[in-house]
């Protein structure tokens, strides 16, 4: 029971207990579906009553006691007719639902003690299998995903094969909850997010806006020290270029309404790529003239339902790091090397040291399923894992997972408390340069070049949403909205904070006086509160010494700081992206 597919058999029963256990404290719930997911598992419930934290921990004992029970998982078959009569019988109306939906002539329903359910299995052997579990809260979910159908209470548990597992886990999430970057971006005063305006589109505060600024400003210059030529398109064009690109056919459920101009119908764009092979086109390329690097910060605009928004993390109105090469086939394993390098510097630059790669490759024995001819998949997938492979980088590859139209690295980081993120993309298009008939001029003749997609940070939103939860909000000095709190004591040393932030500002560095007529703890505190990475203490003594008292993060305080080796110290600090204090 140690290896993951018996972890998800567990999960998967557990959600069978869970579903029991409800039925059996509140009588006529009705059963949605209970699936095994990432960390545990849920099952969703059809109740007058509304489930309370309270309910969670007198359904948790009541588990607990089916579990001790050792009640046995036994399976039956049932013709599809028989199943619908016995769940109706039951008033399992979703279930009736279910069934008339399932292929073939028969189903298999499982029973354990009372409970009985709809089920493929398998399951464990019995309930006394099932243990190291939590319900962790319940939220709403419409039946099928359809909000047009009736809404049910979705019970969420967590579960792992041992105790320690489940208390690391827990302990995992209880640290997540402090680094929320919604809480953190509301006290930050970094961005917010307007009824009015709509879900999903993110209000950059200036704080924020600095923050975002600071990123931007560091990854395009990124891009043109390597090679890369930036770009900007528009927000909107004429759905015919998506009916082109196939992405109105492919895409469509995640694109928004298109809205008519001139009798034209045009679209919000989902994604950059069409416009950066319009500019390719633009004019008669020549093999000389690859690879050329093209690198946006694209806004872009995709559906989502509303369910899952999710702050900075899932929004609907988002700006990509977005990059696309196009090459030539000898030059594409070099290329290909260069994105996964960047994508390392990335990594480096913003603190995290653990990532895992991924290798989605395509499933040779069904070609069919593919765009781009079986040649260019080799090459492909040998210039993916030859990078890997040159590199020492362990990696998992995943056959039959990658996309339609090409293969792909896949780089996850892991942050601060253990959690991947998807991050970093490079993915291969045998689908767009068909499509978009992309040529270039070889000495031989027309030929169709290599085009990769490349993406390092993915959305600018979501990397800050990572970012504010790696940090917790202590973001390093070359990041930091505001780098530095001035703080005085009372108005007679306001003239020197003067002459201290005007030092600083000429060092461009980001610095704010604090001259409220409050205590001096007060102000501390209030520093702390906003998470500065410095704050400078300007007293009477310093006011007359023409000196500061710098106090960290730590809350170590520096006595004696000349202005000059204050600014330069501090500057520094931010020219070399420091990760650390350089005053600690």
């Amino acid at each position: 029971m140690e290896n993951k597919e018996n972890l998800e058999l567990k999960r998967h029963s557990g959600a069978h207990i869970l579903a029991a256990a409800v039925q059996a404290l509140f009588p006529g719930t009705k059963l949605g579906i209970g699936p095994a997911i990432e960390n545990g598992f849920y099952y969703d419930f059809l109740s007058e009553h509304k489930f309370t934290p309270e309910d969670l921990k007198a359904i948790e004992a009541k588990m607990k006691e089916i579990i001790k029970a050792k009640e046995p998982f036994v399976c039956k078959t049932f013709s599809k007719n028989d199943a619908k009569k016995l769940f109706m019988e039951r008033g399992e109306v979703f279930k009736f639902e279910l069934i008339e939906d399932l292929p073939g002539d028969e189903v298999s329903v499982y029973y354990s003690g009372d409970f009985v359910d709809l089920c493929r299995g398998p399951h464990i052997e019995h309930t006394g299998v099932f243990g190291n579990f939590k319900l962790t809260h319940v939220a709403g979910a419409y039946w099928r995903g359809d909000e047009k159908r009736p809404q049910l209470q979705r019970i969420y548990a967590i579960a792992f094969n041992t105790k320690d597992e489940l208390n690391a886990y827990i302990k995992q999430q209880e640290e997540a909850a402090k680094r929320d970057h919604r809480k953190l971006g509301a006290e930050l005063d970094l961005f917010s997010i307007n009824e009015d305006i709509g879900p999903g589109l993110i209000l950059w505060h200036p704080k924020g806006g600095m923050l975002r600024k600071n990123l931007e400003d560091w990854i395009r210059n990124e891009n043109v020290r390597r090679g890369y030529d930036i770009v900007f398109s528009p927000h909107i064009a004429r759905l015919h270029l998506w009916q082109k690109s196939g992405h109105a056919n492919f895409y469509g459920e995640n694109m928004f309404s298109p809205i008519k101009v001139d009798e034209q119908e045009y679209q919000l764009k989902p994604m950059n790529c069409p416009f950066h092979i319009a500019i390719y086109n633009s004019q008669l390329r020549s093999y000389r003239d690859l690879p050329i690097r093209l690198a946006e910060l694209g806004t872009v605009y995709r559906y989502e339902r509303s369910g899952v928004l999710h702050g900075l993390l899932r929004v609907r109105g988002f700006t990509q790091d977005d990059a696309h090469i196009f090459c030539t086939s000898e030059q594409v394993e070099k290329e290909v090397e260069a994105c996964f390098n960047f994508a390392m510097h990335v990594m480096k630059t913003f603190g995290f040291a653990n990532f895992k790669v991924e290798l989605s490759t395509w499933d040779e024995k069904n070609p069919q399923n593919y765009t781009g001819k079986a040649e260019d998949w080799a090459h492909a997938q040998s210039a993916l894992e030859n990078v890997l492979k040159a590199n020492n980088i362990p990696y998992t590859s995943h056959t039959g997972e990658a996309a339609f139209y090409g293969p792909k690295i896949d780089i996850k980081l892991i942050d601060a408390i253990g959690r991947p993120w998807q991050l970093s993309t490079i993915q291969f298009d045998f689908n767009l340069p068909e499509r978009f008939d992309l040529t270039y001029v070889a000495a031989e003749g027309r030929k169709r070049p290599l085009m990769v997609h490349r993406a390092l940070l993915g959305s600018i939103e979501r990397f800050i949403g990572i970012l504010i939860e790696h940090y917790a909000g202590l973001f390093p000095l070359w990041l930091a909205p505001v780098q530095a709190k001035i703080l005085t004591l009372t108005d007679e040393q306001l003239p020197f904070a003067k002459e201290v932030k005007a030092a600083l500002n000429q060092n461009l560095l980001r610095v704010v006086i604090d001259d409220r007529p409050e205590k001096l703890g007060a102000k501390i505190r209030q520093a702390h509160l906003e998470k500065a990475p410095y704050t400078i203490i300007v007293g009477a003594k310093e006011a007359e010494t023409k000196t500061v008292t710098l106090r960290l993060r730590s809350g170590k305080n520096i006595e004696g700081i000349k202005l000059d080796e204050l600014a330069s110290k501090l500057k520094e600090e931010v020219d070399t992206l420091s990760l650390v204090n350089l005053f600690s």
